[in-house]
């Protein structure tokens, strides 16, 4: 089957993987998305389509900062089997492209409900293809398979390969918009087949049409999968893992921020497995609630972490996004707490919340303990006080390892501590205690002997005896008793014998027969009928404590930590024995010192167990019964330890008396107690090694109490509880729970005995539960050890003779004992505590539990004193101190004592209410209207209120009188339930009451008002009680008052507050918004009541600032109520607006503080709420709220009236737009605040609509009335809707996605929306068109008010004008129709237009990234096809001034994108910005050009190009004039409105710093002329003339000095069709750095053309690419130039003046060097000649002449001398600046000049010059030389004085036979020159004479002639101070084994050839050489220069030497030093290559 294209594009998912076996097939995997275009192949079984796949993290290497990678896209053929597919896209064309579009939008649409389809629209794009490149495998390779589906065994006939074949890159992008369809899930379709589409007929397409281009889709909006409606963070998840991968994991690895990645590792692991956690569903309800808001704060963190923009998703709404359909007042809240806070504000845990902590025991290292137990239990500890056990222990029979192991696995060793309070966990405000989890290890261990030996024992016990066995639920026996032990009593009842064995088989108990010795001689005791029970052995081995650890869980409530962690156990060390090092990463803990005493103090790890490793886990919830239920999973057959305390009011009935056993008192030398108040000494034969405690329970009948004793929460109940094992003085601190009858708890008491294992017991002691008719005190006790004899063990009918004894001391401090009375008195130390619903410890509260049995007067004795009645003791008999206290009222109704007793009393009990200890407020709710059944108790109330209220102002009743206030709901709610008893039984009898009942309570609700009238200052008190605390009792009226009446009595107080001041304000304004709840009023006429009277209430409080210093707090609280309000139903604003609109304007104020708080949105109670924030940040809370609630407002209309005025819309229109505008701009919060931040766009656009319709109605006027119109106002509305359709966050197409996804959920299509708005309100203020104007333009409305619009809003217009949004963009064009065709109407001009225009676009391209785009493009097409109709018109003036600035916007829009385009260099930057300024300066954008001016001078200057900043800063100054006229001032550079002069003056001081710092001294003295030119003759201000002058002498010293360098010239020729036209083929001579060689230059070329290839010299033979070759130039130097002519004249001078401003270059062609002499040599120069001169912005000037000039032997000799001095000079630098490597170079040099016989000595051009004859006199005339004649001689004389300088340098002792040689040939060579520069020339030869060259050396010597008297000598300045660094050896072997070379100008050399073919300067370095060797073997000292003797010379040359000889030597100057120059520029590299 041929290839046909689908008629709608299809989106399918791969569902199984496909290899690829050939070019043309597209590699598949499980998941891919694709999109399906065409179906062919056999059978029409294969797809053509394209790829999306995800983008890769190499292109970020590349990619653009803060862009998101571009996803990667594969095309290619695939088999119809592999793919599902999922969605049918839009309507296409037949040759595959899609079309249509929606409503004049091109952008998606979508359902802002989350979880419906989405419906969309998209575009399609043509973009290159790539392939995607799989290993594949051969042809039959099968597709992996799943659930059947069908195989590809053999894969299906492969179409035709060329028409598979992928398409190219397209030559144009044209976006094609097409409509989505709702995505359709078509799994239940066969897979085989192709969906619900046909391939249209191939027919239809021409066959020599060629292929088009296939669409490849753009990004969409966001997958919605098919459980986004019931989890909509499945796909939140994904979206964002996604946005994060594309975004910022590329830019997070190049910018190495490890640290951010890591923490994003975690945040991404996290979600992923939240997520599959969501998909697999296995969670309950309350896991998933949980789930759900941990995923939407981890969003939050790796939003703010990675791009610091917040999406707003509600946890409570299972996370769904909150689109613009929901609350703005919800938004809002969640909004500021995601973006301010880590985690959701909770500022006190719910008080009905209990906490539960599970522990679970994962694993424990024992080493070889027998029989391990763990006890676990929790304690805490507060400042300063001992530990205090908080729950009861679990205990844990450990069994061997690889049980524990599977029984660990199944969850059996974990337990449930439950009923923690916020306190206990350390969460309230005022909580400072610590919060602990102890565990102890006990072991069984062999009995410690004593010293003396025990009694033997007949029957030994096993072992095994001690050891128990854990039972299947996890229930231990650990505690039981394990031996026999002789019972107290011979009798029937026996102490010490254990109970017998359970029916249980988890338990087992050993017996026991009691046997028992005497104190002292060992013999027994017998009873009275001479019956001895058995005996039988006790136990070898006893359980001890080994060691104990402690973890700290607070941080695990409050960080909710999960997950294993490992408890280190110590124990205390021995003595003599090592103890580790205490630090905290041992887990060690200061605690542990107080649970565990070490004698020595010092602590070790326990070497049996180290470590215990558990798993913790926190749960909240009311109630551990309930949430062990609900969360089966997690919690089954889990084991509660319960608190020993109740955790507040019980709720249920419970009865636990724990008894903590500390330890026993045995000091030595203590005393027994004996009867008849004796004592006994201890007998010193007991060493207390293995002291062990029994205690049971009895009666006072002596019976025990069976199975009461629960050593833990998960033991069985036992009847004896034995210990474990101490030694003297050591702690038992073993809790146990006594779990007794209630009947027998008023007469039980323990009974307990002491022995020492396996000994019997030697003392005993017991103690009453139940003390003067209450239970005993809670506490430590003590009681008394007696001598365990006959005496004390005897009963009497059962009950035991010890109950006679006294169990304590009776000394002076009650329970405990007094040793200084008594002496070391044995006792027991222990503490108890009773948690009883049903016993009391105080005395009061029973009398008032039984006043039916007390008489009056004790009654009222009662009363009196039951508020000392502690407040825990009525809490546990709540419920029946209620009846007692209204059984009282109903009994003694009338009395005033009484009942005011009784209602004092009862204030007392319900003031508990707020003690959040108890949590007691549900429980009095539940009785109220349950329980309490006490109707006559209504009028004793309402007596006892009234009577309280009489006088609020009486001292003795104020108190009374606000403890009253502060439970006032309660009051109420009782006297409502009694009153309601009291109605149905008066409809029993006929009876009515209701009006006195309502009187009655008015009289209260009076006394109220009454009160907040009085202006007594002793009441503001209970006036802040009163209005803080009525919100509540209004409701309790409900039922019995009608919404009307409680209104009424609202209002009533309402205006009693009227006149209240200060914070009363505020709590007033609480109580309105807690007034305002829809539970009060629901009826929807009293709702509308309390709209309209709360608008009045609230009035006075907001709206227009009164400077109040709590105006803030109201406006918050006024917000609140509004906002309330707003979102009940049947709102209709009563003026809210207006109001919120003149608070925010009243707010807004500059310069907002930033803040450390943040204070929780729309409070309701008063302070507000806060919470601290981790970094400051600049927001106001007000602002915020008045911003959300002028958005729920937006979608009402706006008011008629407010308070019943009318409201005057001028002072409101005007307003609302600044408000507006300033939300749009981020004054009311950050912008990053994303969610809220597009919310308000869509509120703001529903704003604008209603002031549109507003403004239309009243504020535009008719054609007639046109002066009436404001245009202000408009201009203000228009740029206001301007702002909102052009807003950055609208733009979503740029936006990663997943804040696409968030804006279009959002906000929806805003821009369509504003863009319809827009159309309307340009129309509105046109006038209609004439026909003709209609016909030729299209227009039906233009003109009118439109024309006061032009130029001043064509910017934003023009922004518009480039949007990518369809429907935005065509509105904009079309206004900017209307905008020229109005300006070319009224002015026949469109220069303004086209000028704003030009601005606008500068603008847009600076701020924002547009590039060459599309859109421009479109722009201007679409602007030009608005006046289609114009253009057919020849010759129509408008045409051509349309089409004149089009045509200019065209070339501006190319430049723009020139200069801003991301992917050039500077340079390439720098030459685009000169071009465009150059067109703004030919358009007059004087503003903008300035500004490119200063942007490239900073540019330049970043780049340390000064001179290039300067001449930039030049363009700026040449603007303007040296008059004194005023220029306006700039924004942009900074500059104020000044002179003209002032201005190029500050300008031109600028320059010159650039310049001074670049080099430039040309520009910058050329500058400083044109000042003191103005200075001197203009404006005569001399001291700055002298000023300037005195800088321009220190810039002629520099010049002088030398300090400075020559900089380099390169020649770049552009060869090639890849260069653009203003390069191609041209020349351009570049400059480059001072010491910059060719080589360097070439690189950096090669980096500013990167594609560009180097050639060397040569024609290019390929026209295509890029190639450069580049030569090196230098300055060409004009011979003729004056400078060479004249004498006296520095180098650096010479140079300077030769180098200045160059626009000539030259390089050598050809040099012609005949052997026949100087006379004919020439060379040959090419000249090019630049279009500028040097220095230049750009550093580089075109080429615009190649010319060739040759030099004539004499221009070739001056030439030559010049540069071979200048070689010498840069030598003598070098060396003079420490670089001693290159006095070898200079050695050559100086041998090259100074052999008379070389071809390479500058002396042989003296043939060039007139010669006098050799027997002339002295005084004979010299013939006259020409200019270059001169020029010649000037440069010999130069270089004489350069070579004089170079020999000075040879001082060091080794060189002084180098200087002797080199001096002497010197000499002889140059003696015409030596004789030039004579102290007494010639008249003719003074202007010959020259200075050598000046160095700014300070220790060097100067030689500079001066003329003095008329005669010229020479001033020798000696050096201050020795050379600092000698010489280097020179090494004459060197010399002789090289030949002497000249330096070429790029530091090589080449030999100067002689006349006979051969080497002239190896032959006199030869002669050289020897002679040195032979001095240097002397050792002797060559003479300086001036003093080396010779034979006189023959010659007239010679002689004329000799006499200047002689000369020198009678003025005594013959020792002359020539000056070290220590510049450190190298010349060299600046001259010219020959």
């Amino acid at each position: 089957m041929p290839w046909r294209p689908l008629p709608r594009i299809a989106f399918a998912v791969a569902t199984f993987p496909f290899q690829a076996t050939s070019p043309a097939d597209l590699p598949l995997e499980i998941g891919d998305e694709l999109y399906i275009i065409e179906q062919g192949g056999q059978d029409a079984s294969w797809f053509r389509g394209y790829l999306v796949a995800p983008p890769s993290l190499l292109a970020g290497l590349t990619s653009v900062k803060g862009q998101a990678l571009e996803a990667r896209v594969f095309s290619g053929i695939f088999p119809k089997c592999c793919v599902e597919v999922r969605e049918v896209l839009g309507d296409t064309e037949l040759d595959g492209h899609a079309h249509g579009s929606v409503s004049n939008s091109g952008s998606p649409r979508f359902d802002h409900s989350n979880g419906d389809a989405l419906r969309r629209q998209s575009s399609l794009v043509h973009k290159g293809s790539m392939r995607r490149n799989r290993s594949s495998d051969s042809a039959g390779t099968k597709p992996a398979t799943n659930g059947g589906s069908p195989k590809i065994s053999p894969a299906p006939h492969r179409p035709n390969r060329t028409s598979s074949q992928h398409l190219k890159n397209p030559t144009n992008d044209k976006v094609l918009a097409r409509q989505l369809s709702h995505r359709s899930l078509t799994s239940s379709q066969p897979k085989s087949s192709p969906g619900p589409f046909t391939p249209t007929s191939d027919t239809l397409r021409a066959l020599n049409r060629k292929r088009p281009q296939a669409p490849v889709p753009m990004l969409k909006i966001g997958d919605e999968t098919p459980t986004s409606s019931s989890e909509p963070l499945v796909d939140e998840i994904a979206s964002c893992l996604r946005e994060w991968h594309s975004k910022n994991l590329h830019e997070l690895l190049l910018a190495r921020r490890y640290s951010v990645l890591e923490k994003g590792q975690i945040v991404v692991n996290r979600l992923n497995l939240a997520r599959r956690q969501l998909l697999h569903g296995v969670l309950t309800a309350r896991e998933l609630d949980a789930l759900r808001e941990e995923i939407v704060w981890n969003i939050v963190d790796g939003n703010k972490m990675l791009n610091s923009e917040i999406i707003v998703r509600d946890p409570k709404q299972r996370g769904r996004l909150l689109t613009g359909d929901d609350s703005a007042i919800e938004m809002t809240k969640l909004q500021s707490t995601m973006s301010l806070l880590d985690r959701p504000p909770v500022f006190q845990h719910d008080p009905v919340n209990l906490y539960h902590l599970m522990i679970d025991v994962k694993a424990f290292a024992n080493n070889g303990l027998m029989s391990p137990t763990l006890i676990f239990y929790l304690c805490s500890r507060s400042p300063g006080e001992p530990p205090k056990a908080l729950t009861e222990s679990f205990v844990l029979d450990l069994p061997p390892q690889e049980e524990f192991e599977k029984l660990a696995s199944a969850g059996r060793y974990r337990t449930l501590f439950t009923d923690l309070t916020s306190n206990d966990i350390g969460d309230a405000s005022r909580s400072y205690a610590d919060l602990y989890l102890v565990v102890k290890v006990q072991a069984s261990q062999a009995i410690r002997k004593a010293s003396l030996s025990q009694p033997k024992r007949a029957n030994p016990v096993d072992e095994n005896a001690s050891t128990s066995t854990p039972n299947s639920s996890g229930f231990s026996n650990s505690a039981s008793i394990k031996g026999g032990r002789q019972s107290l009593m011979w009798a029937q009842k026996q102490f010490g014998s254990v109970r017998k064995a359970q029916q249980d088989s988890r338990t087992t108990q050993l017996p026991s027969t009691p046997e028992s010795p005497d104190l002292e001689n060992g013999t027994r005791p017998t009873t009275g009928d001479a019956s001895r029970p058995s005996t039988q052995q006790g136990p070898q081995c006893t359980r001890r404590s080994i060691g104990i650890g402690v973890f700290n869980i607070k941080h695990v409530f409050r960080h909710d930590v999960t997950g294993d962690q490992s408890v280190s156990i110590w124990t205390p060390a021995v003595a003599n024995g090592s103890a580790d090092t205490l630090n905290s990463s041992d887990d060690w803990d200061e605690i542990i010192r107080e649970l565990a005493s070490s004698r020595n103090g010092a602590y070790t790890r326990c070497k049996p167990m180290e470590h215990v490793r558990l798993a913790f886990q926190s749960f909240a919830d009311p109630d551990a019964n309930d949430l062990i239920g609900r969360t089966p999973t997690l919690l089954q057959n889990v084991v509660p330890t319960p608190k020993i305390d109740f955790p507040g009011a019980p709720t249920k009935a419970r009865s636990d008396i724990y008894v903590r056993i500390s330890e026993v008192f045995l000091p030595h030398q203590a005393l027994l107690s004996y009867s008849e108040r004796r004592t006994v000494q201890l007998t010193s034969s007991l060493e207390l090694k293995n002291v062990q405690l029994t205690l049971e329970v009895r009666t006072r009948s002596g019976e025990r109490i069976e199975r009461c004793i629960f050593p833990g929460s998960n033991s069985l109940g036992q009847t004896a509880w034995r210990s474990s094992a101490v030694e003297r003085s050591e702690l038992w601190d073993q809790m146990i729970k006594l779990v007794i009858p209630t009947d027998d708890v008023p007469g039980a008491h323990l009974i307990m005995s002491i022995a020492d294992a396996p000994g019997f017991p030697f003392a005993l002691s017991w103690m009453p539960l139940w003390t003067d008719k209450a239970f005993i005190k809670d506490g430590s006790h003590a009681p008394l050890l007696y001598v365990y004899d006959k005496v004390t063990a005897s009963s009497d009918n059962g009950r035991g003779a010890y109950l006679a004894l006294p169990w304590n001391s009776k000394g002076r401090y009650g329970d405990v004992k007094d040793e200084v009375l008594t002496g070391p008195i044995a006792t027991l130390k222990l503490e108890t505590k009773l948690c009883s619903t049903f016993f009391s410890q105080d005395t009061i509260l029973p009398g008032i539990l039984k006043w039916r049995e007390q008489q009056k007067i004790q009654i009222l004795d009662l009363l009196e004193r039951f508020a000392f009645v502690p407040e825990i003791e009525i809490v546990k008999l709540v419920s029946e101190v209620f009846e007692a206290l209204f059984s009282i009222l109903a009994r003694y109704h009338g009395m005033d004592e009484y009942e005011d007793l009784a209602f004092n009393a009862l204030v007392t009990v319900l003031g508990i209410v707020h003690d959040r200890r108890f949590n007691l407020g549900p429980f009095v709710d539940t009785y109220a209207e349950t329980k309490f059944d006490h109707p006559s108790a209504t009028p004793c109330l309402i007596r006892g209120y009234l009577r309280l209220l009489a006088n609020p102002a009486d001292p003795q009743k104020s108190r009374r009188v606000r403890a009253a206030f502060k439970v006032g709901r309660q009051l109420l709610k009782f006297i409502v339930c009694a009153r309601r008893k009291q109605e149905t039984r008066e409809a029993g009898i006929g009876a009515n009451t209701e009006t006195a009942f309502k009187r009655d309570v008015g009289s209260i609700f009076g006394a109220f008002n009454g009160l907040m009238e009085d202006s007594s200052a002793v009441l503001v008190g209970s006036k802040t009680l009163v209005v803080q605390h009525m919100h509540s009792w209004l409701p309790e009226l409900k039922g019995l008052f009608s919404e009307e009446e409680i209104f009424q009595i609202a209002r009533d107080f309402l205006g009693a507050c009227a006149s209240v001041e200060g914070k009363l304000i505020l709590h007033k304004l609480v109580f309105i918004l807690n007034l305002t709840s829809d539970s009060l009023f629901s009826q929807v006429d009293v709702g509308q009541q309390v709209l309209r009277a709360t608008a009045e209430w609230i009035d006075p409080y907001w709206g227009v600032s009164n400077d109040s210093t709590q105006w803030r707090e109201q406006v918050r609280l006024c917000c609140s109520i509004a906002a309330k309000q707003v979102q009940q139903r049947h709102f209709k604003d009563p003026g809210y607006y207006t109001k919120a609109i003149e608070s925010y304007r009243s707010l807004l104020i500059p310069g907002k503080p930033k803040n450390d708080q943040l204070s929780l949105l729309y409070p309701t109670t008063y302070p507000f709420p806060s919470k601290p924030l981790t970094s400051p940040i600049i927001f106001d809370e007000a602002i915020t709220e008045l911003a959300g609630l002028l958005a729920a407002l937006a979608g009402t209309r706006l008011p008629s009236r407010r308070v019943g005025t009318e409201i005057e819309y001028t002072d409101m229109l005007s307003p609302s737009l600044d408000v507006v505008m300033s939300i749009l701009s981020g004054g009311a919060f950050p912008k990053e605040w994303l969610s809220l931040y597009i919310f308000h766009h869509r509120a703001s656009l529903q704003m604008l609509e209603s002031l549109f319709e507003v403004m239309v109605t009243k504020y535009l006027p008719s054609p007639d009335d046109a002066g009436d119109f404001d245009e202000e106002l408009w201009r203000k509305y228009l740029l206001t809707l301007l702002t909102l359709v052009r807003s950055d966050t609208l733009a979503l197409e740029t936006f990663p996605e997943q804040k696409r996804r968030a804006v279009w959920k959002i906000a929806g299509d805003v821009r369509e929306q504003g863009a319809g708005l827009l159309k309307r309100s340009w129309e509105a203020i046109g006038w209609e068109a004439s026909h003709e104007e209609q016909s030729r333009y299209g227009l039906l409305r233009l003109g009118g008010f439109q024309v006061q619009y032009v130029p001043s809003l064509v910017a934003p217009i023009i922004d518009l004008c480039l949007s990518v949004h369809e429907g935005l963009r065509n509105v904009a064009v079309r206004i900017l129709q209307a905008m020229i065709i109005s300006e070319w109407s009224l002015n026949e001009d469109l220069s303004v237009i086209q000028a704003e225009m030009i601005d606008c676009f500068e603008t847009l391209f600076k701020s924002k990234n547009i590039g060459e785009s599309l859109v421009q493009k479109m722009f201007v097409n679409e602007l030009l096809d608005m006046f289609e109709s114009l253009a057919r018109a020849p010759g129509d003036p408008m045409w051509q001034a349309i089409n004149d600035m089009i045509s200019t916007i065209d070339e501006l829009l190319e430049l723009l994108a020139a200069v801003h385009s991301p992917d050039i260099t500077e340079s390439l930057r720098t030459m685009n910005t000169l071009q465009l300024m150059s067109f703004l300066k030919d358009t007059q954008k004087e503003e903008i050009f300035i500004r490119y001016v200063h942007q490239l001078a900073e540019v330049q200057a970043r780049l340390h190009n000064k001179t290039e900043a300067g001449l930039a800063l030049r363009l700026h100054a040449d603007l303007y004039t040296w008059e004194s006229t005023n220029v306006k001032p700039l924004t942009d550079p900074a500059f104020p409105e000044q002179s003209s002069f002032d201005r190029k003056e500050r300008l031109y001081f600028e320059m010159i710093k650039y310049f001074e710092e670049g080099e430039a001294w040309h520009s910058a003295l050329s500058s400083y002329r044109e000042l003191a030119n103005q200075y001197e003759h203009s404006h005569y201000d001399f001291a700055k003339l002298a000023r300037t002058q005195r800088a321009m002498a220190t810039i002629y010293e520099t010049i002088t000095k030398g300090e400075w360098q020559i900089h380099r010239y390169f020649r770049v020729t552009y060869h090639g069709l890849g260069f653009p036209s203003n390069l191609r083929d041209k020349q351009f001579i570049y400059e480059g750095e001072p010491s910059e060689r060719q080589s360097a230059f070439t690189d950096r070329m090669r980096q500013l053309h990167p594609a560009a290839q180097v050639i060397p010299k040569g024609e290019v033979e390929d026209e295509e690419g890029q190639y450069l070759q580049i030569f090196s130039v230098s300055v060409y130097r004009d011979l003729d130039h004056p400078i060479h002519q004249q004498p006296k004249v520095v180098q650096s001078t010479r140079d300077y003046i030769s180098s200045a401003r160059p626009n000539l270059f030259a390089v050598t062609s050809k040099r012609h060097s005949p052997a026949s002499g100087v006379q004919n040599q020439w060379i040959e120069k090419t000249l090019y000649k630049t279009k500028e001169s040097f220095p230049t912005i750009l550093r580089r000037s075109e080429v615009v002449a190649v010319d060739a000039t040759r030099l004539s032997p004499l221009q070739t000799a001056v030439e030559r001398t010049s540069r071979k001095t200048s070689e010498l000079a840069a030598l003598l630098k070098r060396i003079s600046s420490g670089d001693e490597s290159n006095i070898t170079s200079l050695t050559d040099s100086i041998i090259s000049s100074v052999d008379p016989s070389s071809a390479a000595t500058v002396a042989q051009y003296r043939q060039l010059l007139p010669t006098a004859p050799e027997d002339a006199e002295e005084d004979v005339e010299r013939p006259a030389l020409s200019p270059l004649q001169k020029a010649l001689q000037i440069a010999l004389i130069d270089h004489t004085s350069t070579l004089k300088h170079c020999l000075s340098q040879y001082l060091r002792p080794d060189h002084a036979h180098t200087r002797a040689f080199l001096s002497e040939h010197f000499q002889e060579t140059f003696s015409p020159e030596l004789a030039l520069l004579a102290p007494n020339p010639t008249p003719d030869q003074h202007h010959l004479f020259t200075s050598p060259p000046h160095f700014s050396m300070g220790n060097t010597l100067s030689v500079t002639p001066t003329l003095t008297n008329g005669t010229n000598h020479i001033a020798e300045e000696l050096p201050s101070e020795p050379r600092s660094r000698p010489l280097s050896l020179l090494s004459f072997s060197f010399i002789k084994n090289s030949t002497t070379s000249v330096p070429k100008a790029n530091g090589t050399s080449v030999s100067a050839p002689s006349e006979d073919g051969t080497s002239s300067s190896g032959k006199f370095s030869q002669v050289a050489n020897s002679s040195g060797h032979c001095s240097t073997s002397a050792n002797t000292t060559a003479p300086l220069p001036m003093e080396a003797s010779a034979e006189r010379p023959t010659t007239a040359q010679s002689g004329r030497s000799g006499k200047v000889k002689r000369r020198f030597s009678r003025l005594g100057l013959s020792r002359m030093v020539s000056a070290r120059d220590k510049a450190k520029a190298d010349l060299m590299d600046g001259v010219a290559e020959e």
